[in-house]
């Protein structure tokens, strides 16, 4: 009982670099980057918050199928894909859009995902990433063997993977970090922990303070983050990129963050299960807010640039989802025969049955 207790008792430290007013408290971890590549993050993150907006619009005139709003997690996404290289693996779930077009998936094409077409899910030889997962956990388990193919054919890259919270309650989570551990792959593994599995708060899912100290059982690192603060998020998984292609095994990284909207466009009232005093208290560390008080100070940042940014992002979107209304709509036999590589007996009945041959 004595060791199960001190297992209890492991809470890793939240890093955390910059506080709620954009205030350095942590200036020994305070990553290296320059004045540019401190500008494309803040705009990054003001066109994926541009980007929410516009979405959620496009879902309300019909335009648009499934989307999970971003807002309040934009650090937490724009800070840990900012730390990969071009040739490194994303295995995204289904709110983790913006991490793979930033990561060079064509914008038109994630529209094309979130309308249901075959098209959107056709990933570019050069983008190493997988479609964005559905099943809650399971981007674990993906990552886990792509990162076990890296260590074997690709050392220099690493595979990162995300998923939220309620995914940690899977046992696809379990498998995946453990057999990552077990096998000492070059992986990094981000749940998103927006407090909220859908409806299901956090304290609900489990007993245990924090999902980064679940480390501790797979015998991987573990870290916990201020997922508000993008310049925390990056460093972690900066550093956690450098252990694993060391061969210094892989990390789980915990990001604490908060979504503003619901879980998702189909349906879901994020108020029938959280309070307002909730949603303000967080609404006070937006990671916009912070970052972009923090660039300010370094004059790195004015109205004009977030303008221009919030412009870009307009235009940009405009576009993609213009591009992706040009794509015919697919049929029910077209659906049926990209199913499978070779044309089965009885999808080839179907079919047709349904062309009435």
């Amino acid at each position: 009982m004595e060791i199960l207790n001190n297992l209890q008792d492991i809470d890793p430290d939240m890093l955390q670099i910059l506080d709620k007013n954009g205030k350095v408290v942590n200036d020994e971890v305070m990553p290296d980057l320059n004045d540019d590549q401190l500008k494309e993050m803040m705009r990054r993150m003001v066109y994926t918050r541009t980007w929410e907006k516009r979405a959620i619009n496009l879902n309300r005139q019909g335009r648009l199928g499934f989307y999970a709003p971003t807002a309040g997690q934009e650090a937490s996404m724009i800070g840990s894909q900012f730390a990969l290289e071009k040739e490194d693996w994303i295995l995204p779930s289904y709110r983790d859009i913006p991490q793979i077009v930033f990561h060079g998936f064509p914008l038109y094409q994630a529209f094309l995902w979130s309308k249901g077409h075959m098209e959107g899910g056709k990933i570019p030889d050069d983008v190493p990433m997988t479609i964005p997962q559905i099943i809650i956990g399971a981007a674990f388990i993906q990552a886990a063997g792509v990162a076990l193919g890296l260590k074997r054919k690709q050392p220099e890259n690493v595979a990162m993977a995300f998923i939220g919270d309620g995914g940690s309650s899977q046992g696809d989570f379990y498998e995946g970090i453990n057999f990552a551990g077990a096998y000492n792959v070059p992986g990094v593994f981000v749940v998103q922990n927006n407090h909220f599995a859908i409806s299901v708060p956090f304290e609900k899912q489990t007993a245990a303070k924090s999902i980064a100290q679940k480390a501790v059982a797979a015998g991987i690192h573990g870290i916990q983050v201020d997922g508000m603060d993008v310049l925390a998020v990056y460093q972690a998984c900066k550093e956690a990129r450098e252990r694993a292609v060391n061969g210094d095994g892989p990390t789980l990284i915990e990001t604490l963050t908060y979504r503003y909207g619901g879980h998702s466009t189909q349906g879901d009232d994020p108020s029938r299960y959280r309070s307002d005093e909730l949603d303000e208290e967080w609404a006070k560390k937006d990671p916009l807010i912070r970052f972009r008080a923090y660039l300010e100070e370094k004059n790195l940042w004015t109205d004009e640039d977030e303008e221009a940014a919030s412009k870009q992002a307009e235009d940009e979107l405009k576009e993609a989802i213009q591009e992706a209304e040009k794509v015919e709509p697919l049929d029910i036999p077209d659906l049926l025969k990209h199913m499978y590589e070779e044309e089965l007996p009885h999808i080839k009945e179907q079919i047709e049955e349904y062309e009435g041959k």
